[in-house]
């Protein structure tokens, strides 16, 4: 993104996003919470004439809807589509992707009426918007049609027999259309395309699942005699034609200049103030809640009668942030509460399609959403977005700004610091999110843990052969887990291939794509039986622990039981003045080490761990963050095979530097609390994706040690981008560190809301000096 101008405060004159932010300042007293504002100049866009072979009548449908010409990056990527080249378009958000697909697919409709295609998206809003946006075009024998978990079954036969362009996403394309591939023959011998939308998304162990998934989509085609090209649709991205490559396995080619104009931008960096009349866990300072911040924000936006959305990092927070402005308003305006709602994941069809028709016609003025509206879904003419947290990478900040500034008037937005090292290094240090590169994302389709449920779907839907080994799935590393699997009796080896053993069974139900693997816990309502939801089983401990608070669409709920056995978790309604946190403990041994470097006092090493964790206990907390009661917990042990990055230094390197023995341990805890915070601003991930543990004493090591690891079966390749930019990870840990203004230790820097320990013993001013000690290992390694 271009840096623009970086000031204490943007000038009125700057537009109305300059004099919204002038009015959320005040109030805010002597506490003066704006680190850092930017004025993002408006960019004018840049056409291309329509292509030869786009059709008459798409043409004029598309200019009905208001395209007099597709921008320069547009008329590009349908270009390359149109010749059969598998392309990515990475460009910024409301940059007007779906028309790079919508063209070559709709001018292939024109010239083949039996051709099909096959659109995917990471959700079901999304995947809605862009069938609402195509039905709009009123274009004959097109027949667009949904085929997701909201499709009645009646609705999905007809897909099945007529549809010609299918909107899905990869859940479905897993369960419900790769299974029963016989069924579809028709549609898939006839398959022209294949779109792959927001595919920045698909990283980490769910992005591998669907590089895997797109794998057994296109072997699948090619048993019908089809191969569809491949259009993919990326917020910016470094390196989007490598990545879009790992992810189809084909050569895919990018384009990446986005000629699209952009309204102007007031960009702001907000830290709420210290509350020095509370403390929190072992005294720390406590800092204004950055959804307290939002709630209030959004409600003064609300009166000022700026259409916002405001991002929240939960589903509960979204609840909750709603609700904080709806109370505000009702002091100040009644007439605008019921003009604030929230938006999250869980909700049913036809309440998010309302929601969405809402604040598209203005009917509602406020929104406090999850990251379920930062994808594409056609939200227009926002005036302001507030980001309730860091939301864990620059392309997801920069999906959720881009919702602000579509129409001429300038636009606002602002980034609320959580309690957070991550959040307090950007705020203090603003070119490290305004004027840097987007990053990379990270998955591994090669993972074991990904592979094998995966090549055991793929054997039941086709018999894996051996030039399916090497050529689709990804050689060597694919033979061993499909051999693996003969011997633990999943696939039956043959001459010709391996083969799924029965033809009434099928893996695909019991392989869960977004989750751990470990399969859900439903969510159930005493008394009446009524099912609230599902977690993840592996994340069900954390959240759904006995006595944790659970909220669903606003209503608070108690976890009576948590049974892992039975996979349920037992709730009633309860209104608590306090919200729970859970707390584990953890211990790291290593299998094996894949790479070390030997630095002298350092060694820095990289490798596959088992991790033992277990949820000990839960603190009561407050709404300001106070802890009320700490309660113990029995919960069974789970252990996790995963890969982890670790550095060791020499207990005289740090005796020398004025570390004893007794203050070790506190340090490299400080030192590892605050390196997992900032992992995600080098690797796509969120703080809750990786994990970690410091000791003064390993036994591998025989040394002190700080272990970062995945928090996924087999790893998700985040621990080894942070070894690849350990250097650079671990200077941004160390200013995060060194920024924050309190003394000894609090959430913005050293403390963490997942320490099993009670974040004690803590060492903020040890936690210096070890990664000093690191890092000068690194510069001197490096010759620098």
């Amino acid at each position: 993104m271009p840096a623009g101008t970086v000031a204490a405060r943007p000038l009125p004159e700057d537009g109305r996003g300059a004099r919204l932010l002038e009015r959320l300042l005040v109030g805010t007293g002597g506490d003066e919470p704006l680190r850092h504002a930017v004025r993002l100049p408006p960019r004018e866009g840049r056409t291309a004439p329509w292509p030869s072979w786009a059709p008459a009548d798409v043409v004029e449908a598309l200019r009905r809807t208001g395209v007099a010409a597709p921008w320069a990056h547009q008329a590009e990527a349908a270009d390359l589509a149109h010749r059969g080249r598998d392309v990515v378009v990475a460009t910024g958000t409301a940059s007007g992707k779906s028309l790079a697909y919508q063209l070559p697919v709709l001018a292939r409709f024109a010239d083949d009426r039996r051709a099909t295609a096959l659109y995917l998206s990471p959700t079901k809003a999304l995947a809605a918007d862009q069938l609402r946006a195509l039905e709009a075009l009123a274009l004959p024998d097109v027949r667009p049609a949904p085929f997701d978990g909201d499709t009645p079954m009646e609705a999905r036969d007809w897909a099945r027999r007529h549809g010609r362009w299918l909107f899905s996403n990869p859940d479905m394309l897993h369960r419900g259309l790769l299974p029963r591939h016989g069924h579809w023959s028709a549609f898939l011998r006839r398959l022209s395309y294949v779109v792959v939308d927001e595919c920045h998304t698909y990283r980490g162990v769910f992005g591998s699942h669907v590089a895997l998934l797109l794998r057994r989509l296109l072997r699948v085609c090619r048993r019908y005699g089809a191969d569809p090209t491949v259009v993919l649709a990326s917020a910016t991205v470094a390196e989007p034609a490598a990545f879009a490559s790992r992810l189809t396995g084909r050569e895919v080619v990018a384009v990446t200049e986005d000629a699209s104009p952009r309204a102007g931008r007031t960009v702001a960096l907000w830290e709420p103030p210290l509350l020095p009349e509370l403390s929190g866990e072992n005294g720390a300072p406590v800092r204004r809640p950055a959804g307290t911040e939002a709630a209030r924000m959004l409600a003064d936006l609300v009166a000022e009668g700026a259409r916002t959305l405001a991002f929240v990092r939960s589903r509960r927070g979204a609840e909750v942030t709603a609700l904080g402005a709806q109370r505000l308003l009702a002091d100040v305006d009644p007439d605008l509460v019921p003009r604030v709602a929230a938006y999250r994941g869980g909700y049913l069809p036809e309440d998010r399609r309302a929601l969405e028709a809402a604040l598209g016609s203005g009917e509602l003025l406020g929104m406090a959403t999850t990251n379920a509206l930062e994808l594409g879904v056609d939200i227009v003419g926002l005036d302001a977005v507030v980001v309730a947290g860091f939301p864990g990478t620059r392309a997801s900040f920069w999906q959720q700004s881009g919702r602000a500034g579509r129409a001429r008037e300038e636009a606002l937005v602002v980034l609320v610091a959580r309690d957070d090292p991550m959040d307090t290094y950007l705020v203090h240090h603003p070119r490290a999110l305004l004027g840097a590169p987007v990053e990379g994302c990270v998955l591994d389709p090669t993972n074991p843990y990904v592979l094998g449920p995966q090549l055991a779907c793929a054997a039941a839907e086709l018999p894996v052969t051996e030039q399916d080994a090497d050529e689709v799935f990804g050689g060597p590393p694919a033979r061993a887990v499909l051999d693996e699997l003969v011997a633990d009796g999943v696939l039956r080896r043959r001459p010709t291939g391996w083969y799924w053993p029965s033809t009434r069974e099928r893996p695909a139900a019991d392989v869960d794509i977004r989750g751990s693997g470990l399969g859900q816990v439903a969510v159930v309502e005493a008394g009446t039986g009524r099912m609230l939801g599902t977690v993840d089983a592996g994340s069900a401990p954390a959240t759904v622990h006995t006595g944790a608070v659970h909220l669903h669409r606003g209503e608070s709920y108690l976890v009576d039981e948590l049974d892992l056995d039975t996979g349920l978790a037992v709730v009633h309604r309860a209104e608590p003045d306090w919200r729970t946190d859970a707390r584990s403990t953890a211990d790291v041994a290593v299998a094996r080490v894949l790479s070390h470097r030997d630095l002298g006092a350092v060694r820095v090493s990289f490798g596959e761990v088992t991790v033992t964790t277990q949820v000990v206990s839960y603190q009561r907390k407050a709404p300001d963050g106070a802890v009320l009661e700490t309660v113990q917990l029995d919960l069974p042990e789970q252990t996790l095979p995963t890969r982890g990055v670790w550095y060791d230094i020499d207990d005289a390197a740090l005796h020398a530097a004025g570390i004893p023995p007794a203050r070790v341990p506190g340090a490299l805890h400080a030192a590892e609390h605050a390196a997992i915070g900032l992992l995600p601003l080098f690797a796509i991930c969120d703080r809750w994706d990786v994990g970690g543990m410091s000791t003064a004493l390993h036994p591998h090591t025989g040394r002190p040690t700080v272990f970062v690891h995945d928090g996924h079966p087999g790893g998700a390749g985040f621990a080894e981008r942070g070894h690849d930019m350990l250097d650079r990870w671990l200077a941004a840990t160390r200013a995060a560190i060194g920024d924050c203004e309190c003394r000894a230790g609090c959430p913005s820097c050293v403390q963490s809301p997942k320490c099993g320990n009670g974040n004690s013993p803590l060492d903020k001013a040890g936690a210096l000096v070890v990664l000093d000690i690191v890092l000068d290992a690194l510069r001197r390694s490096a010759g620098r």
